[in-house]
């Protein structure tokens, strides 16, 4: 009975892939009938010459011609193609080992025999995104959306790609498309809100990001880009908010205590702002920022030995710091003590987005102290000076 059984399933097998390979043409089939195949000859030896003892044999005969077929068979009710499995991880062993060519090579091939292949679009889109040939990523990754409408992070890179070929409409309308199917999509709103914030239509940008705050309310991307598009409307206490909601999240975000610091100085309030710049001298990123707000903090002051020094240290680190103190006219009475600097540039992880922000709290900081002081050091604790200050900035804000 047993003999039967295992003759009658193997061939069932048999045949099950014998269809699959005359309708599908891959030569995976034809490996899986050959070892089918083999399974039932050998079988049929033992069976012939009387050998029924070996039971490796008999495992054997069992695992190629029933089990491994049957595994076949159940992952693709499953809707697990195996052979584009196969493919995708043989190219994904090709690009471990940097041979990208070989890789592409085989999806490519794989493509063309099976055009709806979801996982096989999906990596040649990330090959050729990785390589930087953009118009071919976005073409596969729309073909890997058409085969599987789930896939958001497709959908997002898209948007995303197209954002990076400054084709910005029509990232604005994938992403809205995106966040409408998946309002919890957190990384949609927030390159939604960059792309408005680009545009400079900050208020959508804000509502971009406070409809997101529904359905991520502790993603600190958010809060930050809040605080980012709040400082160019000039809502200063509201940025400042934004940003320290976001600064409690992630605690190593410096360019965020940066921006309160700026805030805070221009609010008048040098002290806090004095203690956040050191703060964030701790972040090689931020550094040569915090020298220079520190030497203007000290013109303030009145301690100009301390200011030149602070300030000649920013421009040590970073030449390009010499322009922006130029730019200041608090220092007017002492650049003749600032040195140039040599061609030393830190570089920076700024995005545009963040240097458009940073610069414009500069901007506003020198256009106030001129407005206030025009150019002269204020004493911060005369009240009447104090006072000034206060005016100038609600006239400006």
């Amino acid at each position: 009975m047993e003999k039967v059984m295992f003759f009658g399933i193997a061939f069932a097998m048999f045949a099950a892939l014998l269809s699959k390979f005359v309708r599908k043409k891959d030569s995976l089939y034809l490996y899986l009938l050959t070892i089918n195949i083999v399974g039932i000859i050998i079988r049929f030896a033992m069976y012939s010459n009387g050998v029924n003892t070996s039971m490796v044999l008999l495992g054997i005969t069992y695992l190629i011609s029933i089990i491994i077929p049957l595994i076949i068979v159940f992952l693709e009710l499953k809707k697990i193609f195996l052979p584009e499995i196969f493919s995708v991880t043989k190219a994904k062993i090709y690009l471990k080992l940097e041979q990208n060519e070989k890789a592409r090579k085989i999806l490519i091939k794989f493509i063309g025999k099976h055009p709806n292949s979801y996982y096989s679009h999906k990596l040649l889109a990330e090959i050729y995104e990785q390589e930087g040939k953009i118009e071919e990523a976005i073409d596969e990754y729309v073909l890997a959306v058409d085969n599987n409408k789930k896939d958001y992070d497709s959908y997002y890179e898209i948007a995303f790609l197209l954002n990076q070929i400054e084709k910005q409409d029509e990232a604005k309308r994938m992403l809205q498309e995106l966040i409408d199917k998946k309002p919890d999509y957190y990384k949609a709103s927030d390159l939604l809100g960059l792309i408005l914030y680009d545009q400079e239509e900050f208020r959508e940008a804000a509502n971009v990001y406070l409809q997101a705050l529904n359905y991520n309310p502790n993603v600190y991307e958010l809060y930050y880009g809040l605080g980012m598009v709040y400082t160019r409307l000039n809502d200063f206490q509201t940025a400042k908010e934004y940003y320290e909601k976001a600064a409690q999240i992630n605690s190593q975000l410096f360019h965020a205590k940066m921006s309160i610091a700026q805030i805070m100085l221009l609010q008048g309030d040098i002290e806090a702002a004095e203690e956040t710049f050191l703060d964030c001298m701790i972040d090689k990123y931020s550094e040569p920022d915090a020298y220079f707000y520190l030497s203007i903090i000290y013109m303030l002051k009145g301690d100009v030995d301390r200011a030149v020094g602070y300030a000649n240290i920013a421009i040590e680190i970073d030449k390009r710091m010499y322009k922006r103190v130029s730019r200041q006219e608090i220092f007017n009475p002492v650049m003749n003590q600032i040195r140039s600097g040599k061609s030393r540039i830190r570089k920076n992880d700024l995005t545009k987005q963040e240097f458009r922000t940073r610069k414009h709290l500069e901007d506003t900081f020198a256009l106030v102290n001129k407005m206030t002081n025009n150019g002269r050091r204020v004493d911060t604790n005369d009240w009447r000076a104090k006072k000034v200050r206060e005016t100038a900035q609600r006239d400006f804000l």
